[in-house]
């Protein structure tokens, strides 16, 4: 028998879960929270294989909650369900530790088949939700680009076309000792030391003007 808490601020929806998970002969509810505090007590006190979670809830966070009961009750497996799909809310709730993701409009059946993998500690993610994952996953992951100003970006345009100190300041109606400040703000920007290398980042990137 899988043992399952439901944690929901809405006493209808964990009504509802309790008869939806209630008609499978394997599935049995154990509990219920309405917010994250009460989620990891009751976690806690009964050791549930499955913590079926929302995860905005007015009395405490989900994911805070999550984050929680995967460090201190780790035989329980946090499968997140709720309405929002954004790769933020993904994200993070992958982060803290849940072992799935579902979205409430999830089919009796599925729901039920998504708790026993939970169960067995497989990762389960439902509909478009694994693309927003890995989405959200790339976008964590990618450098962000440096926003050079427009003087520093065009002072590196002339540098990449080999023109020196004083070429640029006379192209730019600026003096020599103000290129050198521009360069030097742009190769702390561009995590770089040389002339070379900061154009060479700053094409990579897309950040200088065209000609």
């Amino acid at each position: 028998m899988i043992r399952v808490l439901l944690v929901d601020d809405h006493p209808v929806v964990r009504e509802g879960m309790r008869g939806m998970l209630g008609a499978e002969a394997d599935l049995s509810v154990v509990g219920d929270a309405a917010s994250g505090p009460e989620a990891v007590a009751r976690t806690a006190a009964l050791r549930p294989d499955v913590v079926l979670m929302d995860l905005r809830m007015p009395g405490g966070d989900g994911v805070e909650a999550t984050e929680r009961i995967s460090a201190e009750c780790p035989d329980s497996h946090v499968l997140v369900l709720t309405t929002y799909d954004t790769d933020a809310d993904i994200l993070r709730a992958v982060e803290a530790g849940a072992t799935g993701y579902l979205l409430k409009d999830t089919p009796r059946a599925e729901l039920a088949e998504a708790v026993r993998a939970a169960a067995r500690g497989e990762t389960v993610l439902s509909g478009g939700v694994a693309g927003a994952l890995l989405t959200g996953m790339r976008r964590r992951s990618a450098p962000e680009s440096p926003a050079l100003s427009s003087r520093e970006a065009q002072v590196l345009r002339l540098a990449a076309d080999g023109r020196t100190n004083t070429a640029i300041a006379n192209a730019l109606h600026i003096s020599p000792t103000t290129v050198k400040t521009h360069l030097a703000r742009a190769y702390e920007k561009l995590g770089v030391n040389d002339r070379t290398a900061a154009v060479t980042q700053a094409i990579r990137r897309g950040l200088l003007p065209d000609e």
